[in-house]
């Protein structure tokens, strides 16, 4: 075996290849997510026109680079997701993501047994298909989230949330997928119920050992920084560069213990970045900082001393007007160590520009292009992604609004602390008005309102509540919520192409008879809809919220700019 080895310099051809595939797969994005916010599908493009697919540009050894670095890029860009995610959120709307999920599963898997009559195939085979389309990409999700400037908003949450728990159950599938087959052994129990289990360990230990250790011991640290602003611990924790290792430390921890537990690693990687989220947000330590850095403490502080400060520190931001407590309480930080800050500064333009990019280029590497072009097989493909495409806009049922379907409405008041809006979704309620604000000049839904001057001080603060007589008829006010979340589930990507490989290499697609060195016609149609789905998904919800964005942005009408109210509540910070 070789000990090193040896240096050589890359040829010209080598060098003009790859120097434009990186080019164009940035150009591509930067024009595609400024058109129609969906720039990834220009880069799995080129990844199909470069790679194996196409021209064959990058040899093997390329493409498997390409490949460990876009998952590398994915994993970032999961972690980069939790980041962004409310937990008060989360919490307020798990039961309607679940919903969305269970309809994004279970939809699938069960209109995949068309093919049965379509392709005569098994029901083994009908469902590795469904198994393969019910999951929902997290890198498209994400990506086309962070284009189109939905990440924080509500609606982000309930997707990703919805997709996370697809990504589960699509964990769950591969190891099923794995153990069927001719030549494999009978499927166990712990099988399927381990990746389920582990996953749900993750989800709910790690709160516990956020609110039981986390913070506790945030706590400790602060209290002994202030007492000791000289010491160790203060001058060690105030370097620049302790928060991005103790960040970074917890993401590969997570991906690791994960790994080896047996479950998803993007799960942890979005676990992982939730998890810095919520010590952003709700543990108090900014008030420390505030005390050790603003306010000079002569030598050890006493209780007098550190009393009279939080008194000097509450009378400067009542004056000045600037954060409240509660405020700091439920927004993120925006200090230089929040996550945000941190993954800004030393991970964002590696993944914009190198990792997310070669991500969506190694799913072009992925797609058979050659075989998928029978005539047969093409119309059967795209009948199959069409009905794939309908399981997935089903998910979008749980944010209409149903006026003859009463059930109790969804509470907002627990997840944000901001006036209640009209609100369109399945229960069939319409909740309250905003509030009047001091110095507003239209409501959220576009209608103007009078000078403040013109009211009394008191009708500041009230809600006017719509007549419960004028709701129960009431139609939605617009279907693009729905839209967005049924398009953005549309989406399979990394794990379908994955569930969809598995079983064609475990034999599942291939009949009695099998050809050689060729794919089934089976694996063909099911990677014809992973491909579609990718492909349309991301570029019916840019053009989406495109049409959203117009009408957001407002019309002139009479001498007077009137704004629609598109998403209502659902497009909330």
């Amino acid at each position: 075996m070789a000990v090193s080895l040896p240096y050589h310099e890359p040829g010209i051809v080598t060098i003009l290849v790859q120097a434009s595939f990186l080019l164009l797969l940035n150009i591509t994005n930067f024009l595609l997510d400024h058109a129609v916010y969906c720039g990834l599908v220009g880069q799995i493009f080129i990844g199909v026109a470069w790679g194996t697919p196409g021209a064959k540009w990058l040899n093997t050894e390329a493409e498997e680079t390409v490949v460990q670095l876009g998952y590398l890029g994915l994993l970032l860009l999961v972690y980069q997701g939790g980041l962004s995610t409310s937990l008060r959120a989360l919490k307020a709307n798990l039961f309607l993501s679940s919903c969305i999920a269970l309809t994004g599963i279970s939809a699938p898997v069960g209109l995949s047994f068309v093919l049965q009559k379509l392709s005569d195939a098994t029901p083994l085979q009908s469902f590795a298909a469904g198994a393969a389309l019910c999951s929902t990409s997290l890198g498209t999700t994400f990506a086309v989230l962070r284009s189109t400037g939905l990440m924080s908003s509500r609606l982000g949450v309930v997707l990703t949330s919805a997709a996370m728990m697809d990504d589960v159950v699509g964990l769950v599938m591969v190891q099923v997928i794995s153990n069927l087959g001719p030549y494999s052994a009978s499927i166990s129990a712990v099988t399927i119920i381990r990746p389920l289990l582990v996953s749900v360990a993750f989800a709910v230990c790690t709160p516990l050992v956020c609110v039981c250790i986390a913070k506790p011991l945030t706590i400790w640290l602060n209290s002994q920084r202030m007492t000791h602003p000289k010491g160790a611990i203060n001058l060690l924790l105030s370097k620049e560069k302790v928060p991005w290792i103790v960040h970074t430390c917890i993401l590969i921890s997570f991906i690791v213990g994960s790994t080896y537990a047996g479950t998803s690693n993007l799960f942890a990687a979005y676990i992982a970045g939730a998890s810095v989220s919520w010590w952003d947000s709700e543990v108090p330590h900014r008030s420390c900082e505030t005390l050790s850095t603003e306010i000079p403490l002569p030598g050890t502080p006493s209780t007098e001393n550190f009393s009279a400060a939080q008194s000097e520190i509450s009378e400067h931001l009542e004056t000045n007007n600037t954060e409240t407590p509660e405020n700091i309480a439920s927004e993120p930080r925006k200090a230089s160590s929040s996550g945000h800050v941190i993954f800004e500064k030393y991970y964002l333009q590696p993944l914009d520009r190198i990792l997310k990019p070669f991500f969506f280029a190694s799913i072009g590497f992925s797609i058979p292009l050659t075989e998928m072009f029978d005539s047969s097989i093409v119309w059967k493909g795209i009948v199959y992604t069409i009905l794939m495409m309908v399981g997935k806009l089903l998910c979008g049922i749980w944010l209409l609004r149903i006026p003859f379907v009463s059930c109790p409405p969804i509470k907002l008041a627990a997840f944000m602390k901001r006036p209640r809006l009209q609100m369109s979704h399945f229960w069939g309620r319409v909740l309250e008005q905003p509030k009047v604000s001091r110095g507003s000049t239209s409501t959220p839904a576009g209608r103007p309102q009078e000078s403040p001057t013109s009211q009394p001080s008191h009708e500041t603060t009230t809600q006017a509540a719509v007549p419960h007589s004028d709701l129960a008829g009431a139609k939605p006010r617009s279907i693009y919520p729905a839209t967005i979340i049924g398009c953005a589930m549309t989406a399979r990507g990394e794990i379908g192409f994955l569930i969809s490989s598995i079983a064609e290499g475990k034999k599942i697609f291939s009949s009695a008879q099998a050809d050689n060195g060729k794919n089934s016609e089976i694996f063909l149609i099911v990677t014809w809809a992973i491909m579609l789905c990718t492909i349309i998904g991301p570029l019916s919800l840019g053009l989406i919220v495109r049409r959203v964005r117009q009408l957001q942005h407002g019309a002139e009408i009479e001498g007077r700019l009137v704004r629609k109210d598109v998403l209502g509540v659902w497009g909330l910070l």
